[in-house]
């Protein structure tokens, strides 16, 4: 039996099968809201017969967008908007969706990548930033304002309440954005972190918010409900955020009940200097892993049915996690399950389409 295709469990949540598909952002969002695009970008994923589908990372409040055209949840509108788009997802797949909780803090108000990603003003929808200190993400950018007891207060309620919203909505999973240089990595790291208070200097301060943030989404999840976390391992940059920082802070996670782990690395400073290559970022998960015992995700390069496999049987991780590559194939665990003699759900409209010689490939319900 292949080791991808055999199940798992995420607190009282099975899974058929290893493979997760990450969160991508779309920016295609309108104030907030999904569009026709979510549902036929989620819906051809939701038919892939990978294990769980995460949805992009959906801002708590308005000021934590990436882009103008970010998904969010943070009021009654949005709140309805996605039940509606969970509901249909459901009508026609029955693969677990995740969505990702998270707040873009300094690297917030910028335009689309295909429109160049630099900052919006004011005029075009953009909004002032916050963060840990009063540093910018890009030199030319405006610095971001420097997050007060209030600003904290506002924004740990925001993510409390969008928990309680995303279990509203039909949801499966919740995972905590933590990685990428977004608020919470951003007051993680020493780099962008040089605050004075009980929320910057040490270890355990810069941890404060982050950890604080997630006991009160924990706190509105019913037991059993699972909760991950999404960390950059690394800042990639010599006195940044690194891997013995971020196996503390997994395991002070697992001590407050997260159900998994999600390495991926870097976002943090454009001085980052990345060597990418095939599953250069597993490493970080196996680290964790091993130090831990923490449930873990491995991304990053991972293309190959075998590579994956192998992960998962030499216990690097304990799942998989696509991104890019499943928008380029769609069908990547379809692939995966062929070549590896295991089966996947399929929707009964496509099971004519099983290839000749491949026996089994579909599951018959």
């Amino acid at each position: 039996m292949s080791a991808l295709f055999s199940p798992i469990s995420l607190g009282n949540l099975s899974l058929q099968n290893r493979i997760v598909i990450a969160p991508m952002c779309q920016y295609s969002a309108q104030d907030g809201l999904p569009t026709d695009w979510h549902l036929i970008h989620l819906g051809q994923l939701a038919v892939s017969g990978a294990g769980l589908l995460i949805i992009e990372a959906t801002a708590v409040e308005p000021a934590g967008r990436i882009s103008p055209q970010d998904l969010g949840l943070w009021s009654d509108e949005t709140e309805a908007a996605l039940t509606a788009l969970r509901r249909t997802l459901r009508n026609h797949s029955s693969m677990p969706v995740a969505i990702q909780l998270a707040h873009a803090g300094r690297k917030g108000a910028t335009a689309r990548p295909w429109d160049g990603g630099a900052s919006v003003s004011f005029g075009r929808g953009g909004w002032t930033t916050s963060s840990a200190s009063a540093l910018p993400f890009e030199p030319e950018d405006a610095p971001p304002v420097e997050m007060d007891a209030n600003g904290i207060a506002r924004v740990v309620k925001a993510f409390r309440r969008a928990a309680e919203r995303a279990q509203n909505c039909g949801f499966d999973c919740v995972e905590l954005h933590c990685a990428h240089g977004y608020l919470m990595h951003q007051f993680l790291s020493p780099l962008s972190n040089q605050r004075q208070d009980e929320y910057g200097g040490s270890l355990e301060n810069r941890m404060r918010l982050p950890l604080m943030v997630f006991r009160e989404i924990r706190a509105v999840l019913p037991q059993g409900f699972p909760l991950g976390v999404r960390i950059s391992a690394t800042d990639w940059i010599e006195g940044g955020w690194d891997l013995e920082q971020s196996t503390v802070f997994a395991a002070r996670l697992k001590e407050l009940g997260c159900d998994y782990i999600h390495v991926s690395s870097g976002g943090l400073s454009p001085l980052q200097k990345i060597k990418p290559g095939p599953g250069y970022q597993v490493p970080f998960a196996a680290h964790i892993k091993r130090e831990t015992g923490m449930t873990t995700i491995a991304v990053g390069l991972i293309t190959q049915p075998r590579q994956a496999e192998e992960i998962i049987t030499s216990g690097q991780a304990d799942l998989t996690a696509l991104g890019r590559g499943m928008l380029y194939d769609p069908r990547w665990p379809w692939h995966a399950a062929a070549e590896l003699g295991a089966c996947v759900d399929a929707p009964s409209q496509y099971l004519r389409c099983e290839p000749h010689g491949v026996k089994d490939l579909f599951r018959k319900n």
